[in-house]
């Protein structure tokens, strides 16, 4: 009996004309997802796309684990495929179905009839195959509301195919579809999730995360890696630039008001994202930031780091509060790792009493009382880059 995985669209189906390049991207994220699984052959047609193993051994779970967090997946099921002939889909539904009938109290069959070449109309389909199973397991109940077991039957082109439930995929939009962004990642619970949550809308994420040695510990920036692999599981591999930031902050701390530490860092922060997504062709920067979180995200505070940007600033959690984004993140499993007690240099100097309601005049002059640019070049020269692939785990 062959075994197949058949994919069905969610979003993408609604592109129109576009849907072919939306369907083709996400053909290619399965492909590098599934490649070191062995030898297997994607394909799609007639609005879905087929997986089939082309070796013995592909572990069909871990396959399976894996496509549940590509993003642009509705639903999948685990299918084997028949002959278009009713004995040949009987035979194969009774012996592949087995398990989940035997456990099951209730079924229903459900028939979609792409080839329309097929002598059986879809609800004789169900009909026969209902009483056939009902034939070989006496103790099940049709209900068609909410049955245990949903036995489904595709005639399609290259054959029929038989499976039982579909499993809920990631959904959204294949990465890579709509544009690439750089995510300032922190280590903390909120910017994983912001980056979660732009991948899901298509973005292809980079990340830029800043360090101040000795004041963070090399496993403050191990900690921000492990998120990255851990969000590659959902985004994908993701170019990771660490930034050194200790002589910038020192410099703030002995040049610029106290109160105002923590707004003109993350707008030197952002002018040294910005550089980066410059060099790179990235479109837009994401943050964690949600409105009246911490002090540096007051809509005033807001609105001074967003003066210092040229580009678009996404901020998917803006409007979230925090049991929200934790309930979220801990639904993506980074939450474990983002409350690892390593401290980053958001927590670096932190001032006692920072400005909650600034003028961007008074933050434009403190920040024009020294000239930084010397060190923001420095800072962007001596930047780590790496490649941060999927957590396989």
């Amino acid at each position: 009996m062959k075994e197949i995985l058949l994919i069905k669209n969610g979003e993408i189906a609604l592109k129109g004309l576009n849907r072919n390049t939306f369907e083709t991207i996400l053909v290619k994220n399965i492909r590098f997802r599934l490649k070191d699984l062995g030898r297997i052959d994607v394909r799609k047609a007639q609005s879905a796309i087929y997986i089939e193993p082309r070796e013995d051994g592909i572990d069909f779970e871990e396959a399976a684990e894996r496509l549940r967090k590509i993003f642009g997946i509705a639903a999948f099921s685990r299918a084997a495929m028949a002959q278009k002939d009713y004995d040949d889909i009987c035979r194969t539904a009774l012996e592949y179905l087995k398990g989940p009938l035997s456990e099951a109290k209730t079924f229903k069959v459900n028939a979609k009839r792409s080839d329309k070449g097929f002598p059986m109309k879809s609800p004789d389909i169900m009909r026969q195959l209902g009483g056939d199973i009902l034939r070989a397991f006496p103790h099940l109940k049709v209900d068609v509301n909410t049955p245990d077991v949903m036995v489904t039957v595709e005639i399609r082109d290259f054959g029929a195919y038989i499976h039982a439930n579909q499993l809920p995929g990631a959904g959204g939009l294949p990465v890579g579809s709509g544009g690439k962004a750089l995510l300032l990642i922190s280590g903390g619970i909120d910017s994983p999730v912001a980056g979660h949550m732009m991948a899901k809308r298509g973005l292809e994420l980079s990340a830029v995360h800043f360090v101040s040695p000795p004041y963070t510990s090399d496993r403050a920036r191990e900690k921000v890696e492990r998120l990255c692999a851990r969000m590659g599981e959902y985004c994908g591999r993701i170019r990771f630039y660490c930034v050194p930031f200790t002589e910038l902050q020192e410099t703030l701390r002995d040049n610029c008001p106290e109160e105002l530490f923590t707004i003109l860092m993350r707008r030197l922060m952002m002018e040294i994202a910005q550089r980066f997504a410059e060099r790179e062709g990235l479109q837009a920067l994401v943050t964690g930031e949600s409105v009246g979180q911490v002090a540096s995200q007051t809509l005033g505070a807001i609105v001074c780091t967003d003066a210092a940007c040229r580009m678009p600033v996404l901020r998917p959690l803006i409007g979230m509060d925090k049991s929200e984004i934790v309930e979220l993140a801990r639904k993506i499993d980074t939450f474990d790792i983002s409350v690892l007690p390593y401290e980053d240099c958001c927590t670096v100097f932190t001032p006692r009493h920072p400005k909650t309601r600034p003028s961007l005049a008074e933050v434009e002059a403190a920040q024009a009382g020294f000239d930084f640019e010397p060190l923001i070049q420095k800072a962007v020269e001596d930047t780590e880059e790496k490649w941060i692939y999927p957590d396989r785990r």
